[in-house]
Formats: C-alpha cells, structure tokens, sequence
C-alpha cells in the first residue's frame, strides 16, 4: 500500500493497516468534497472581513489549477522561469505571448507579474552572471534589471502589451531604496511612451514592489508613497531579517518564519501601506501557514497569495475566523 499524502510505503500490510489506511482514504474524500463545496464562495470572516486569496504561478500551465481551485487571480507569476534553460533571452514577443495567454485565460481576474528575479545561483549564461560566494546578498534580482536594461526594457514591453487583455499587476523584486523605486518607474514612463509612439495597444498596469528586505520594511512609509500595492516576500524577508542562509542545510533549526522580529516587519510595512492608501499581499510561504491566519488578518493584510493546492484550505481558515 502506498500512502502520497505521508510519504509511506506498506510492505504486505496486515488487516490492522489495512482499515486504518482504509478509514483515513474514506475522511480524505469527505474532507475533499467540504473543500470542494466552497468553490464560488466569498473569503470573508464571520464578522465580515474580505480577504482576497490569489494563487502562485511558475508557468502557463498551471492556470489550469489556479481556475480549478478558484483562486481570485494569481498574486506572484514568477516570470524568470522563461528565462531559464535556454542559450538566449526570451525575444518580446515570446514573453507577450507568454502573458498574454495567461492574462486573457484569467479572464479579468487579476494576473500579478514579477519581473525577473534571478541571481549568481541560476545558470543563465547569457546574463554573463560571475559566480559569488553568496548570491543571496549579491548580483541579482531587480539589480540585474537595472544594471541590464535592454533585458528589462524588453519584459516591460512585453507586459505592457499584453496587459490590455485583462486586469494586471507588475510587481518589483528585491528592492531597498526609493532611489530604486524612481529609477523604475522612470524606465516604465519611457517603456510605456515608447509603445504609445509605436501605435502599439498598452494598459495602465498596477505598479507594486516586493517587501523581502528589512531595509524594504522599514522605508515602507516612504516606498508606499511611490507604488499602487505592496507584496510581502516572506521567504526572503525571513532570511535577511534573521542573517540566515535558507539554503545552507547546517542553518534549518534557525530558520524561524515565526520569529517576532519577522512578523514585526510584516505589520509595518503593513500599516504604512494602509496609512498610504495601498493594499498589501503576502505571496512568501507564510502566506499559507494556517497557523498565522488570523495574526495576518487582524495585521489587516489585505490577499494571501498561495500554491494552487492550498487555495481552498486557505479559504476555509478564513472563513472560520
């Protein structure tokens, strides 16, 4: 017997096993068809609060489940995917038609964009990336894209095209300075002017940034005043706050996403974005720790953005709240 749920492998399984496995797959398709029957309703607490619950994508071909589990929209489409194993740059019009077919797919639900995110750690040969001893503090992200712009500039485009198929968002990794936030927004007017001079069809995309460094966290009053929503990368955030390194396998113990010195920097950047008028995601891992729910709700984060899979789960939590 094989149970995917545990990880576990029963060699000729006595009757005792047997009824236990039994009796666990019978509750599993109860607890399933519960899930199921929430499709089509709302993320609202009982005392009515509405949470938007959006879904993490890598590719085109997992809007698939995003639709099946009824996500509100998608709150992190990792773009730098498209970039990886290959001998070139993805050209404009792979990446537009890239977007393009997940937007119009969504059908008017929100599709949030992250411009590439990608680092020394990646084998992109065309990047002309050197190796660094670690990249999780060096050369990448939203510091490629600047130092890079012909790359930038050609994503921009891309999504600048597609997003008059439907209702979108781009967000901004790694960012740390409102010098940053300018320098982009700066790129995005000429981008934008530039389609507009071309006849080319454009949108009024959302413009957002990435919260994963302390230094994010902390300048958020000054960096809600230049964007239209924050999104909190809690992988990231977690591993700059604490000094750890989540790759290094030595460091697991100390990981801690619940540390309060984390979770004191998700509810400033928080309450500046509210002071502000902007709204506020969580698209990291803790998004979908059920344990932390309600402290993101009562922080008044506005969307949880999680793995397909978890949407319902996700949404169950919150309406027992």
């Amino acid at each position: 017997a094989v149970d995917a749920v545990s990880g576990r492998f029963y060699v000729d399984p006595d009757e005792q096993t047997i009824q236990s496995i039994t009796a666990f797959i019978k509750q599993r398709t109860l607890d399933l068809q519960a899930l199921d029957a929430l499709k089509g309703k709302e993320n609202i607490t009982t005392d009515g609060r509405k949470i938007k619950i959006f879904a993490n994508i890598g590719d085109r071909k997992d809007v698939e489940s995003v639709l099946e589990n009824d996500a509100g929209g998608i709150g992190l489409f990792r773009s730098e995917f498209f970039y990886l194993g290959r001998q070139e740059a993805p050209s404009e019009e792979e990446q537009f038609a890239h977007f393009k077919e997940v937007i119009e797919r969504m059908a008017g639900r929100q599709v949030i964009i992250r411009t590439l995110d990608i680092g020394a750690d990646k084998k992109v040969d065309y990047l002309g990336l050197q190796e660094e001893e670690n990249p999780a503090l060096g050369f990448r992200a939203i510091r490629i894209c600047l130092h890079q712009p012909e790359i930038f500039r050609t994503q921009l485009r891309a999504i600048y095209r597609a997003s008059v198929f439907g209702n979108v968002g781009i967000m901004f990794p790694m960012i740390t300075s409102v010098e940053e936030v300018r320098c982009i927004k700066e790129i995005v007017r000429e981008v934008r002017e530039e389609l507009i001079s071309e006849r080319n069809p454009v949108g009024n995309p959302e413009l957002g940034i990435m919260i994963e460094t302390p230094a994010a966290a902390l300048i958020s009053d000054e960096l809600a005043k230049e964007v239209d929503f924050f999104s909190v990368g809690t992988n990231d955030l977690t591993q700059y706050t604490l000094a750890i390194d989540r790759q290094n396998e030595k460091l697991s113990e100390f990981y801690d996403p619940h540390h309060r010195g984390v979770l004191m920097l998700i509810e400033m950047a928080c309450k500046n974005a509210h002071q502000n008028g902007i709204w506020i995601g969580i698209c990291g891992e803790l998004a979908g720790d059920l344990e932390l729910t309600k402290t993101f709700v009562d922080m008044g984060i506005d969307e949880l953005s999680v793995s397909p899979a978890k949407v319902l789960l996700l949404r169950k939590a919150v309406r027992m709240l």
